[in-house]
């Protein structure tokens, strides 16, 4: 029976890959010049420290360039609320999202169902796997998840016949 699964994931090498480039750039550039702006990445956190306000959104909005231009969706990245560090400083706790969440994946079985395609969708950890008799079902079961707007990137990936 022909399959697909449904992902989410981000490479973590690109991300460090943008990560490197956006400390190049912040080391260059003269509005950032003797400011104590940094960025570092844990597993799949990083933090975001700046002088203000103002320096982190600009952080905020180079990290996202920075990525797209690595391919890497700006979606996957879920920004915690930012607070008072030393100081006048902030800090931004950034998580990268990987696998799809639970809720997510119940509205989309939901939705699938829904449209009377004849696939059956299964929940398997962090990813759905969707199995269907024809292609075309399955094809046209990619077409309607795209259609969601769902803000999280998903990948239609191990498409088997």
């Amino acid at each position: 029976m022909p399959s697909f699964d449904i992902v989410s994931r981000a490479d973590l090498a690109e991300v460090d890959n943008a990560l490197n480039n956006l400390r190049r750039e912040i080391d260059q550039r003269f509005d950032f010049k003797n400011s104590k702006c940094s960025i570092e990445r844990q597993e799949e956190t990083m933090t975001i420290l700046a002088d203000d306000d103002l320096k982190l959104r600009q952080m905020r909005e180079l990290l996202q360039g920075h990525l797209t231009r690595r391919k890497i969706e700006a979606g996957v990245l879920d920004y915690q609320t930012p607070e008072n560090a030393a100081g006048q400083s902030m800090r931004q706790v950034v998580k990268v999202r990987q696998g799809v969440d639970r809720e997510l994946s119940k509205k989309i079985v939901k939705e699938v169902k829904a449209s009377k395609l004849k696939v059956q969708v299964a929940i398997q950890g962090d990813e759905l796997r969707v199995t269907g008799k024809k292609r075309d079902d399955l094809q046209s079961a990619i077409q309607m998840v795209k259609d969601m707007k769902i803000e999280l990137p998903l990948q239609y990936v191990n498409f088997r016949d």
